[in-house]
């Protein structure tokens, strides 16, 4: 990264993401610092996902398509395998930083830019986004947009890792569940790196958040069970449920991110990473607790002060 113009590459897992592509291609093809180049992998894709990725690899030489077998099942682990794929057609490149780009996302021409600046401004970062907007939002409210917010978090949508910190991760990890890209940024950070997620840009994400295989409320109840096997603390989830009634689908919303930690930890649901982590992960949320508790009680002596 001592280079004055670091260089990276894009890997883009896709399945049947017909819809929105083009809008992602778009936004890539006119940013204002281009990849060095730029993986597409259509894990078997049944739609016109592959159609319109070779109309714009005609295009541009440093895109390219890699097709996978098709096949009916649509797991969180494909994203990783598919990932991995793509990497496996770059690594031998020389680059600083590779981002994991979904294909249902669009931003501005300078995106790259801004959060390769941040890589340049800081040695020790290893793991860098920005917020997304759903489109099913107001505007303007995107996925950070309250004080309880976790900036070292970096939503999966788009992150850009540092090559160095990729590859002591040990980069995406197949998992049925989910939680891959969790899993890789709370690894970076357990091993030193610092994650960030920067207010300055957002994206807009074009597909509501884990419903690529279902509705909103079985994504809450996945998501529930996920929080239970990454580690997470009781009564973080149960907060965390209360939080959630804010937005649609409210109560119901909530009740189902708590019912599915409930779920797995009634069935003992074996949890698939290192209990290290785990530890790690459920220590960092005990910690904002405490941090949350003193704001409270700094608070409270303030507005009781005459």
């Amino acid at each position: 990264m001592e280079s004055s113009a670091p260089t990276y590459v894009l890997v883009t897992p896709a399945r049947n993401e017909g819809i929105f592509i083009e809008g992602t291609i778009k936004s890539v093809v006119s940013q204002i610092a281009l990849p060095l180049r730029w993986v597409i992998v259509s894990d078997g894709s049944t739609d016109q996902t592959d159609e319109i990725v070779r109309f714009y690899v005609t295009k541009y030489p440093w895109i390219e398509l890699v097709r996978l077998a098709e096949h009916r099942d649509r797991q969180f682990a494909a994203k990783a395998n598919c990932f991995n794929v793509g990497y496996a057609r770059i690594k031998h490149l020389d680059f600083d930083l590779i981002a994991n780009l979904d294909a249902d996302i669009t931003f501005e021409p300078d995106y790259f830019r801004f959060l390769i600046s941040k890589f340049v401004e800081m040695p020790d970062l290893g793991v860098a986004g920005t917020p997304f907007v759903e489109n099913v939002l107001l505007p303007g409210h995107h996925s950070y947009a309250h004080r309880f917010a976790n900036l070292d978090h970096v939503s999966g949508a788009c992150q850009v890792f540092r090559r160095r910190c990729f590859e002591m991760v040990g980069g995406y990890v197949p998992v049925r569940g989910g939680a891959i890209d969790w899993i890789a940024v709370t690894t970076a950070r357990m091993n030193g790196w610092k994650t960030r997620t920067f207010l300055e840009k957002t994206c807009l994400h074009h597909r509501p958040m884990g419903t690529g295989s279902g509705s909103v409320l079985k994504a809450r109840f996945r998501h529930g069970i996920k929080d239970y096997y990454v580690g997470g603390h009781p009564l973080w989830q149960l907060l965390r449920g209360a939080f959630q009634m804010r937005e649609k689908p409210y109560f119901i919303g909530g009740m189902l991110l708590i019912a599915g930690y409930c779920w797995a930890w009634a069935n003992r649901l074996k949890a698939p990473l290192s209990s290290e982590l785990r530890a790690f992960h459920r220590s960092e949320q005990l910690t904002r607790l405490r941090e949350y508790v003193r704001e409270l009680q700094l608070s409270k002596y303030t507005s009781a002060r005459p």
